[in-house]
């Protein structure tokens, strides 16, 4: 057989390897799609994912290794070429690694809710495998690590330095999920800023929040470590808000008291969001200038559904008191003794003499 005629049935097998490799991907994929409808294994994902396109690789890194012997190249070629193909089976099979590690350190996480899967600490596995790969490849291709290791202790001090808000960020991400008082899926807001919204997740450097009118915020890491921040999904996500309301000081206050309660016992029923049996609250708190203040508690299932309750709730609160006669009132001030002096000003300026005076 010509050389010619060994390249283009080389070729063949290269095509025909690549085939083989995709179709035992498919098959394997649906035989553990079946097997997780009809049982409760969970690893079914995580071992689909990792194959994707690794038997494909896997497939032709064996043909060509077969191949290399059977043009029968020259020793010192081929011995070359062995170990490129080794490198390259390494990093397939590093690849295939970090990708069983990542899937089965998410699923372990998400079962058992010791920390939040985010991309942190996603990233620290991904970062510690490629760290073994790269360690083990330079061994095979005969490059001493030893000089190398030296050379990143000397320069790890200068390389600190150089990232220190780097670093910052990345021990404070750190923090905040050890403390597990953040955790992505929480709606938050930063007592100093202001800021309020969903947390999407905190990678290495930053935290993402969606906010309520749907854009992202980017915030470092130390600075949400550092914040006063109020978490509405911890110790539970319902959560209790309180409408304030005033009213006039002749108002019949058992009959504003019973409106009220008539007013937020409909909001909670048919508002979405509201809490079904919670049972809303009327306490009146203070005297004030214009008027009697007290406060309205209802609950909502969660920090987001506040605003559309709240809503409801004074819209149907106003056309329950206006239709009921009761005085919302406004700010009123009665300035009498302006007044008085005014008319005693005018009535002087009104008698004999009285300009003069």
């Amino acid at each position: 057989m010509s050389g010619t005629e060994r390249i283009v049935v080389g070729l063949l097998l290269l095509l025909g390897a690549g085939l083989i490799g995709w179709g035992v991907e498919r098959l394997l994929g649906s035989l553990l799609h079946a097997l997780a409808q009809r049982t409760r294994w969970k690893w079914d994902d995580v071992v689909a994912r990792s194959l994707r396109g690794i038997l494909v690789a896997g497939t032709l890194v064996g043909v060509l290794f077969w191949l290399m012997r059977w043009w029968q190249l020259p020793e010192r070629l081929l011995a070359t070429v062995d170990r490129l193909l080794l490198v390259v089976a390494l990093v397939v099979g590093f690849v295939w690694l970090s990708r069983v590690s990542i899937g089965v350190f998410r699923l372990l996480l998400h079962d058992s809710g010791a920390l939040p899967s985010v991309s942190i600490l996603v990233n620290i596995v991904r970062l510690a495998v490629i760290s073994i790969a790269a360690i083990v490849i330079l061994q095979v291709l005969g490059i001493p690590i030893t000089p190398l290791l030296t050379a990143l202790g000397v320069g790890g001090l200068a390389v600190a330095l150089a990232l220190q808000d780097t670093l910052s960020n990345l021990f404070a991400g750190l923090h905040v999920l050890a403390a597990r008082q953040v955790r992505p899926g929480d709606f938050v807001r930063l007592v100093d800023s202001g800021l309020e919204g969903v947390v999407e997740d905190i990678n290495w450097r930053n935290t993402t929040i969606r906010t309520l009118a749907n854009f992202l915020v980017i915030l470092p890491n130390s600075q949400l470590a550092n914040s006063t921040v109020i978490n509405y999904r911890l110790p539970a996500p319902e959560l209790s808000i309180t409408v304030p309301v005033s009213v006039a000081y002749d108002s019949e206050l058992e009959k504003v008291e019973d409106i009220t309660l008539t007013v937020a016992r409909q909001v909670q029923a048919e508002v979405p969001g509201a809490v079904r049996e919670f049972e809303p609250l009327v306490r009146f708190q203070e005297f004030r200038d214009s008027g009697i203040n007290f406060v309205a508690v209802l609950r909502v299932e969660k920090a987001e559904d506040q605003y559309l309750v709240r809503h409801e709730f004074i819209k149907r609160l106003f056309a329950a008191y206006r239709a009921a006669g009761i005085e919302i009132p406004f700010p009123m001030r009665h300035l009498v003794g302006t007044v008085e002096v005014q008319l005693a000003t005018e009535n002087r300026r009104d008698q004999p003499g009285g300009a003069q005076a």
